[in-house]
């Protein structure tokens, strides 16, 4: 004989818990099921360990989607607010970073903890090591094969995640029951990832690994201001991997290094009051060496003074360090990917509720549907919300 519930959520990571803690504080008998050994492995590991668990300016602009205003309620329903407030219930002490980013003080685990109080309050039936075998339409519910043997449920919520990171148990396991139920796709790509380089790159620019700077990085009309390091394998840092998700294979990106600062009126100054100054040395001080020095390698001005310099050699040098102009060879992949771009198209689902608009009862939430936000905060924030909306309504 199947057990019966009423609602069955695959997944317990962020969206998956939020889903059960809202659906229990209505009375809805609860199983969340999970093939990892713990809960909340991708909270566990996220912010280096201590979980940028929102972003206080997180809205719709915020996230990529093949329909931009999909998020828009959702989101509005429950705000970064509305989750501050829960961590403060539970007294969790954080603090604010830069760009409106959340964090624990001390532990992400400490909202890890805080997930499962809450699911533990509302009676949710938490299984972990659990394989998930099929998933099928059983009268006007779902039936769930598990190791452990049929699920029967009112309502079936996918949380199951996206594809990134699959060391951590990653799969696709989401869009395959999308698929399954006649839900359409959009094209999945490995999202908030550092970007690599071909071999004659990497050879060309080999002794800047290492190297961070503030930069402004560009793909097409978009641009992220925040810091680029250098790698033995490409470009990370926060401002690469906010343009990855913009990026796509054959384009360029254009790094404008220290973004604030005038290098050619600098360099034109230097040269008026201590024109002896060798070009590399003036550079130094305004860039990290090794990237001066790269620079000046460059242009082939090591050793020249800056008085030997025309203005147009000085605009021209200032040009190749605030227009540094790459093509990446690719990215990192789904390996080192923060999030998953893509997945279940929003055109299939209500944006109010999460649910499947042709499959009654069948909801999408987090990062498995096609809303991606930012680098900050924000993916968090639309796995509290969209697991809010569905827990409101299986």
């Amino acid at each position: 004989m199947a057990e019966k519930t009423d609602v069955v959520i695959i997944g317990a990571g962020a969206a998956g818990m939020m889903c059960a803690i809202e659906a229990g504080k209505r009375g809805r008998r609860v199983a969340v099921l999970d093939h990892a050994k713990a809960p909340g492995e991708k909270i566990r590991i996220s912010g280096g360990g201590r979980c940028n668990f929102t972003n206080i300016h997180a809205g719709p602009k915020n996230f990529l989607s093949t329909n931009p205003h999909f998020s828009k309620s959702a989101l509005a329903r429950y705000t970064p607010r509305d989750f501050l407030a829960l961590v403060e219930k539970h007294g969790i002490a954080w603090h604010e970073k830069t760009l409106g980013q959340l964090f624990c003080d001390h532990s992400a685990k400490d909202i890890i903890k805080m997930l499962l109080s809450e699911m533990r309050d509302v009676h949710a039936d938490l299984r972990l090591e659990t394989a998930i075998e099929s998933v099928e339409r059983h009268g006007a519910g779902f039936r769930v094969m598990t190791g452990e043997g049929p699920i029967d449920a009112q309502s079936l919520v996918v949380a199951s995640g996206g594809k990134s990171i699959p060391k951590m148990g990653a799969t696709g396991l989401a869009y395959r029951i999308a698929e399954q139920f006649g839900l359409g796709l959009i094209e999945t790509r490995p999202g908030l990832v550092p970007l690599t380089l071909d071999p004659a790159q990497l050879e060309a620019i080999g002794e800047l690994a290492g190297v961070a700077a503030d930069a402004e990085a560009r793909s097409g009309k978009t641009a992220f201001r925040e810091a680029v390091l250098i790698t033995h394998r490409g470009l990370s840092g926060p401002a690469i991997l906010q343009i990855s998700s913009y990026w796509r294979e054959g384009q360029e990106i254009v790094l404008r290094l220290m973004p604030d600062i005038d290098i050619a009126a600098i360099l034109k100054e230097i040269r008026r009051t201590h024109g002896k100054q060798a070009v590399q040395t003036a550079l130094g001080d305004i860039l990290p060496r090794r990237l001066a020095q790269f620079f000046a390698d460059g242009a082939k001005l090591t050793g020249r003074q800056l008085a030997d310099l025309s203005d147009k050699a000085i605009n021209q040098l200032a040009t190749s360090i605030q227009a540094w102009t790459i093509k990446p060879a690719g990215s990192e992949g789904y390996r080192t990917a923060e999030v998953t771009l893509g997945g279940v198209d929003t055109n299939g689902l209500d944006s109010k509720t999460m649910q499947a608009k042709a499959v009654p009862g069948l909801y999408f939430v987090g990062e498995c549907v096609d809303v991606t936000g930012w680098l900050g905060g924000y993916n968090f924030q639309w796995a509290w919300a969209s697991g809010f909306a569905a827990g409101q309504d299986a």
